[in-house]
């Protein structure tokens, strides 16, 4: 192992207290936790995680995995069509998505689900109606939205202006923006996720975006197994390592790490019910 291995400290050596959480993961995801997501899922709550939302994305990644987490009642869901996926989407899909939330208690949230213009996977009004009728079927079944938005910020905002979303529960899943969009995004009575990246020492923009955003409209989340924090940057991401975002956070707020990673703990089972 090589020196530069052996310097990475350990989440658990912080010594946070159990109560923190993981407002979105992907441990589903094929290759990278289907084997190994009850050791994943240990190591998390040795660094004080009490809670992880695992992010189905669309019915049939939900049927096909749900079996994962079987006896592990510290993994709450959230389902939803990315729009990356939105040409690949069929009629079916929201009728599935409706019966799967009536059915288990354990789907919290309709997400991530939202406009992706960087990668272009789908026809962008493809991706917009796909957008739309999510957000309805949320509204009816009463569920809070995680909100994927990349490269479409304006249009991602006009959609959900259109759509009465105002003041309605919506988390703004892995923010990557500005001071000034996150300020934006806050007037609307919206919470917002920070990702690994804000430990990122050039990522000025976001790091000055945590700085300002009022604690009590924070989550944390890791977007596993993806975007893995500082000193793990490279590395696949996994719940544990949230602790390292935590901890840059805190730093920017000069605030007392227990203290961020307690309240934004409290932040996520109250905005997802759990």
């Amino acid at each position: 192992m090589s020196q530069k291995n052996k310097s990475r400290p350990a989440p658990w050596e912080a010594g946070l207290p159990l109560g923190g959480v993981d407002s979105h993961a992907h441990l589903d995801m094929p290759g990278a936790f289907a084997e190994s997501v009850p050791e994943t899922l240990e190591r998390a709550r040795k660094a004080g995680l009490a809670r992880v939302g695992n992010v189905f994305l669309g019915p049939k990644a939900y049927a096909d995995n749900v079996r994962l987490f079987d006896g592990q009642p510290d993994v709450f869901f959230l389902l939803g069509i990315h729009p990356g996926d939105a040409a690949k989407a069929v009629p079916g899909d929201l009728a599935a998505m409706e019966q799967a939330f009536r059915a288990d208690a354990r789907l919290a949230a309709i997400g991530e689900i939202g406009l992706d213009f960087y990668w272009d996977a789908a026809p962008r009004d493809v991706q917009a109606q796909l957008f739309a009728d999510q957000l309805a079927l949320a509204k009816e079944l009463g569920k809070p939205v995680a909100v994927h938005c990349r490269d479409a910020y304006d249009e991602t905002m006009a959609i959900l202006a259109d759509a009465g979303y105002r003041d309605r529960p919506l988390l703004w899943h892995c923010f990557g923006g500005d001071e000034t969009q996150a300020r934006e995004i806050l007037s609307h009575g919206w919470t917002i996720s920070i990702p690994g990246p804000v430990t990122y020492a050039k990522n000025a923009a976001l790091r000055q975006a945590a700085a300002a955003i009022d604690l009590t409209r924070l989550l944390l989340e890791t977007d596993c197994p993806y975007l893995a924090p500082e000193p793990y940057r490279g590395k696949r991401n996994e719940p544990a390592y949230l602790v390292f975002t935590a901890l840059a956070v805190a730093a920017l707020k000069n605030l007392d790490p227990a203290v961020v990673w307690r309240t934004t703990g409290d932040n996520a089972r109250r905005f997802f019910g759990v």
